[in-house]
């Protein structure tokens, strides 16, 4: 766990829920006009694996490194954005269909700012994050690649 000015990042392989990072976000912000809150879960189906079905999402971290590229990718938001409070929290380990992978939670005075940061953090998120995500089902487990319409989506801020 790394605590930044302004912000929360960390990395978990706990059980992790949008209603724990947001109430983070709720008490470190003040009066605030605007709390944007993303949460990802793992999807049951998966076009990389033969049978679409996906069962189990690993994702691997890079102990203090992953934990720095999430503190860059934030403070990035932080220069771009007048925020109050940034909560970042992305699990790691072996989930199931339904899990949530990250919450981001971002407090402004106004929500163009929140909407607008939570954005750019999941596309940065997607490309700059250092995570390694493998996919399996029953039969067949593969590592997966950045797919490019992440690189663009990251690329176009």
């Amino acid at each position: 766990m790394q605590e930044l000015a302004r912000a929360y990042t960390a990395i978990t392989d706990k059980e992790l829920t949008a209603e724990s990072v947001y109430q983070l976000t709720l008490a470190e912000s003040g009066a605030v006009g605007a709390i944007c809150l993303f949460s990802g879960h793992v999807r049951e189906y998966d076009h990389h694996l033969a049978s679409g079905r996906l069962t189990q999402l690993h994702l691997q971290y890079y102990a203090g490194l992953t934990e720095a590229s999430l503190n860059e990718i934030v403070a990035d938001a932080h220069h771009r954005w007048e925020l109050e409070w940034v909560s970042v929290v992305h699990r790691v380990g072996t989930m199931s269909a339904g899990d949530t992978i990250v919450v981001v939670s971002v407090s402004a005075l106004h929500r163009a700012a929140a909407f607008d940061a939570a954005r750019f953090i999941m596309d940065q998120l997607k490309t700059r994050a250092l995570l390694w995500k493998r996919v399996a089902d029953h039969d067949e487990a593969v590592w997966v690649d950045v797919k490019a319409s992440d690189i663009n989506a990251s690329n176009s801020w």
